[in-house]
């Protein structure tokens, strides 16, 4: 049964996914713009294109899974619906846990100033890798989520139907080897993009202190502009790197199945999910001036009939 503090969390998770949907709308139309009149195809607008289209999904998806619990509980779990929707959702947040991975490894690879070798390929061949790092990223996910529907399946078919006797050690080696495979994939899945994410955000953090620190030993006794803009990206980069593992944190917990179906802490991980993702979009907007361009734009247009109006 759940209780009115689980309902609150849920609610909260469905405002937190609808706020999320005009961020990422924003971030996804942007970047398609951006898209259509360049000439080429920068690495960063595929990223954002990405990105914000499966983010989109995903927060649509939330929203729909969270009507349905609420109020369709009963239908919720009839006729394989369960099964359908958990395995978008699993597809659906590997697909935003690689793309956000990439993202900041993109921003590693053209801010930080490392002089290695092989940072310095990565660097001159990003534009060329990055559409196969992005299409590997699909089919991982998608990977790692098709056997959610084979277990699903199997334990269904193992513990509902009756099955005789002698099948019971066949059955239960089933159930296994099944249980395995999907735990197997699913660490491959959530820990790859995890920690090349950790890994790159931490030595981007690292260079532009550094870098920072340099500078501030070169510069007069006035407040240096490049201080303040490597102060700014420092804190946008701290932002996106906490909010990126309160989302692998709380996404692993209902992974696991660790709380029971419609308990508080379930609750409030469900909620965290949804609200990690809106984070990330109002710190691309923030920190990017071409996403606060478009909101720009519109408010204007709006704006100027009913100007013309009362003139």
């Amino acid at each position: 049964m759940m209780t009115s503090f689980a309902l609150f969390f849920l609610s909260i998770a469905i405002i937190e996914s609808m706020a999320g949907l005009l961020g990422t709308g924003i971030i996804l139309a942007a970047s398609l713009l951006s898209c259509i009149r360049g000439k080429t195809r920068s690495p960063y607008d595929l990223i954002m294109i990405s990105m914000s289209s499966s983010r989109i999904t995903l927060q649509c998806w939330i929203i729909l899974d969270l009507f349905l619990t609420i109020f369709y509980e009963p239908y919720y779990y009839e006729e394989n619906i369960f099964v359908v929707i958990r395995t978008v959702y699993m597809f659906l947040n590997y697909s935003s846990l690689w793309f956000g991975a990439w993202l900041s490894v993109f921003y590693c690879i053209k801010v930080a100033t490392f002089t290695q070798s092989f940072f310095i390929w990565l660097k001159q061949r990003i534009a060329r890798l990055m559409p196969w790092m992005l299409l590997t990223s699909w089919f991982c996910s998608f990977t790692a989520a098709i056997p959610f529907i084979w277990d699903d399946y199997s334990v269904q078919r193992n513990f509902t139907t009756p099955q005789p006797v002698t099948n019971s050690s066949a059955v239960r080696t089933t159930w296994k080897d099944s249980l395995g495979l999907v735990i197997l994939l699913c660490n491959v899945g959530i820990g790859m993009p995890f920690l090349l994410s950790v890994v790159s955000s931490v030595l981007l953090i690292r260079s532009l202190w550094i870098h920072r620190r340099r500078m501030q030993k070169n510069a007069s006794g006035f407040r240096d502009p490049s201080s303040e803009a490597h102060i700014s990206a420092i804190k946008s980069v701290c932002s996106l790197l906490i909010l990126y593992v309160a989302y692998f944190i709380g996404f692993t917990f209902l992974l696991y199945n660790i709380f029971l179906r419609f308990s508080i802490p379930k609750s409030i991980c469900i909620a965290v999910l949804a609200a990690c993702p809106t984070g990330h979009s109002i710190v691309l907007i923030w920190s990017n001036p071409k996403f606060q361009e478009l909101p720009a734009r519109i408010w204007h247009h709006t704006n100027c009939p009913v100007k013309t109006r009362c003139m």
